[in-house]
């Protein structure tokens, strides 16, 4: 599992012209990429690190401050680049398999107390976000 986790002051994510989810305050935008052989205690790990991860101002994270995260699915983050010019999906999971363990981050994030609104698996999304910092990492599980 691998996600992108971005500190932003505010960020949406819109579906056919509405807003499918927002976080109107300082928190992390994540997009999150399922590999084809992760399992829900890799989904559990990474809600643990994302919830965890000492990325806003002054080394907090959203378990200490209780800033919220919106989710978006990303099945593009395993494209593989090394041969040619077009992207091999080989390693990223089928839709079948990403859907629930998307959903499985999302729910033990909540179930941890995290504020944590989302896209909608699948669809096509824009994504909007005003970074913060910026300050962006790579988490992977």
């Amino acid at each position: 599992m691998r996600a992108v986790a971005a500190r932003v002051t505010r960020a949406s994510v819109t579906v056919a012209g509405e807003t499918a989810g927002e976080i109107k305050e300082p928190g992390l935008l994540v997009l999150l990429g399922v590999h084809r052989d992760d399992d829900p205690a890799k989904a559990e790990t990474m809600a643990r690190k994302l919830h965890e991860l000492r990325l806003l101002r002054d080394e907090e994270s959203c378990a200490t401050t209780g800033a919220p995260l919106l989710v978006v699915s990303q099945f593009t983050l395993y494209g593989d680049t090394r041969k040619g010019r077009r992207p091999s999906w080989t390693a990223a999971a089928r839709p079948e398999i990403a859907e629930p363990l998307v959903d499985a981050v999302v729910a033990e994030l909540r179930g941890r107390g995290a504020t944590v609104s989302t896209g909608r698996f699948g669809a096509e999304m824009a994504v909007e976000s005003v970074n913060d910092g910026p300050f962006t990492v790579l988490v992977e599980v």
